[in-house]
Formats: structure tokens, sequence, C-alpha cells
């Protein structure tokens, strides 16, 4: 067992999310919409502008992208994801939806893509989601930070995960963190405090909002 353990932490992120969802990702949208609250809110509250550029960083099988693309025809979506096999269902929807065209999408890590190569333009995108990834990515911060360096001033960063579950009841936290557990998500309270100490220094306009009782939280960032 420790030799196996061993080799799993040896593994690559990409490797370790394409060895997570090769089967998973099946059934992926059919049991998160039971808990992954607010992603809804999300795309409802982007408001893009026409011709807009927004990457979707972690978009999984394109649900989201899907969503966006049907409702803001005016603006252009990209996606980027590590797990080559959930971008393989997420390509399959696009073509069976006729939007592969217009939805490009890439491998790659959250914090060192480069958007240049994901979109085949000069231009820099005008916002980037992240939807439930934040709480899966070790080095959070840095995949934020990467995100506010490659957007240019006026550019934002709409964010939904898992928030600290405080007024839900004791039964239902310890219920849900045993389950996210069992895929590598975690609640990372050094998160929040790294994204309003981004407002605090001045970087960016920051708007914080807790939803259903501290489920989740909501993120708008927008750079100076």
């Amino acid at each position: 067992m420790a030799q196996s353990a061993s080799s799993s932490q040896n593994k690559s992120p990409r490797d370790n999310m394409n060895n997570m969802y090769k089967l998973t990702r099946h059934v992926y949208d059919a049991s998160r919409k039971f808990y992954l609250f607010g992603r809804d809110y999300l795309i409802e509250n982007l408001n893009p502008h026409d011709g807009d550029h927004i990457i979707e960083i972690g978009c999984g099988t394109a649900r989201n992208l899907i969503k966006m693309a049907y409702k803001y025809p005016q603006a252009h979506f990209y996606g980027l994801d590590a797990s080559d096999e959930m971008l393989k269902t997420a390509r399959q929807s696009l073509l069976r939806l006729q939007l592969a065209d217009r939805v490009p999408l890439m491998q790659g890590l959250a914090q060192e893509f480069d958007p240049l190569t994901l979109m085949e333009s000069n231009q820099p995108p005008d916002k980037i989601v992240f939807s439930y990834v934040l709480s899966m990515i070790p080095d959070a911060e840095g995949a934020i930070d990467h995100a506010l360096d490659i957007l240019p001033s006026g550019g934002e960063i709409h964010i939904v995960d898992f928030c600290h579950l405080k007024r839900q009841p004791a039964a239902v936290r310890m219920a849900l963190q045993k389950w996210l557990a069992l895929f590598h998500v975690h609640y990372n309270p050094k998160l929040l405090a790294h994204i309003k100490d981004i407002g605090a220094k001045g970087n960016a306009e920051v708007q914080l909002q807790s939803l259903y009782k501290d489920y989740a939280y909501y993120a708008r960032i927008k750079k100076n």
C-alpha cells in the first residue's frame, strides 16, 4: 500500500486527474448537480460585454461553457482542464450541440497555462471563471495570481466554490467534508484570506458573497 501511495504522489497532476475522471466523467454531470450549487448564479452574474473573451479554468465536461455560450452568444468562450479524460467528454458534448468550433478547449494547469495559445490571439481574456475547481488545486493562490497577471486592467475573475459550512448543520458539514475528501476536494481558508488581501492591497476590487448559509461563496475580482 505504501508503494502504491508513493506511486500516486509521484504522478503528475495531469495523470492524477486522468485517473480520477477516467470513469467518473461519464456520470459527472448527473451526480454533481446535487451538490455543486451556485454555478448558475455565477453564470447569471457574469454579464459579459459584446465580444468579450472568457476562459473557464477547470471546465470539466463543458457544462458551464455550454450554458454560458447559449446565454451570451455575443461573447467568446474557451475551456482549460488538467484532465484529458474530462476534455474527451467536453468535446463530445460540444460536438453534439454544434458548439465545438465556437468553444476551443485545451489541456493545461491553472497556474501556468498560456492564454494566447488557448485563444490563438494576442488579445488577453476579459474574464476568467473558476467554478468548483480551486478547492481541488493545491496551489489555488497561485492559480488566482496567474489569472490576475493574465487579465488586463478592468478584467474580472469570477469564482464559485465550497465555503466553510459554518451555518450548516454539523451532520451535513461532516458528511459533505468526508464525501468531498474522496475526490481530493478541501475547503482552503487561506484562499479566502488571499482573495481579501488582493483587495486590501489595492490590486483589485473584490466582492465576496456567502451563498446558501455558507455552503458556497461567490467572488468577483476586478483588476485595477
